[in-house]
């Protein structure tokens, strides 16, 4: 762990603002619970091998960096569902964290997912379910939504079990709704109190 104050990291990457904004509520969650959160996001993978984008966007959210990402105390993931998956440029990030990986940077550190989609049946599940795999695999522990949340047995555009999720519509002009909105300050804030409890953990055995 680097000198750098104690954050969790909020990664996304977002097509039509959608999952940002379920970014940005989970961040606020954590920030509810007394962590940082440190809002991040990756560059869309260009058609063309040989182009490439600067290392700093022209606007928006910063793109994550291997210390971003081997630092934080526990770590939100999201994205939209591309044919039942995580988009390609965010795919592609995971693809790139093998150094972290070899060194364990993020082993028993609390992750949690959350995603977006067009349709109502359009891969949330799977999506949030997938996502999950890579930071198994890096060794994290997932938090996910208990039903213990209210939110969770109201919402009708999203939700899950698994993460946050919402329905954006075919044209992408359905907004988050407040339970949807409830539900990533839930997330954000259970992930920042696991993320503290488990800082403190004596994982030697």
């Amino acid at each position: 762990m680097s000198q750098t104050s104690p954050y969790v990291l909020v990664l996304y990457y977002s097509n039509y603002g959608t999952t940002k904004t379920l970014a940005y509520a989970i961040a606020q969650g954590i920030e509810d619970a007394g962590m940082t959160a440190r809002i991040r996001t990756v560059p869309t993978v260009a058609p063309e091998t040989t182009a490439s984008k600067p290392a700093i966007p022209d606007e928006g959210d910063l793109y994550c960096t291997m210390d971003d990402l081997k630092d934080c105390m526990g770590l939100a993931l999201g994205s939209p569902t591309h044919f039942g998956n995580m988009a390609a440029p965010m795919k592609y990030f995971w693809d790139n964290t093998v150094t972290v990986w070899l060194a364990g940077n993020l082993q028993n550190k609390p992750a949690s997912v959350f995603t977006a989609t067009g349709s109502m049946h359009g891969g949330q599940e799977t999506t949030l379910l997938t996502m999950m795999l890579p930071l198994m695999h890096h060794g994290m522990m997932m938090v996910g939504i208990p039903y213990a949340e209210p939110a969770l047995n109201r919402t009708h555009r999203g939700g899950t079990p698994y993460g946050v999720s919402h329905v954006s519509g075919a044209a992408h002009d359905q907004p988050v709704s407040d339970d949807e909105r409830e539900l990533a300050i839930a997330q954000g804030y259970r992930l920042a109190i696991s993320a503290t409890a488990l800082a403190k953990a004596d994982w030697k055995r």
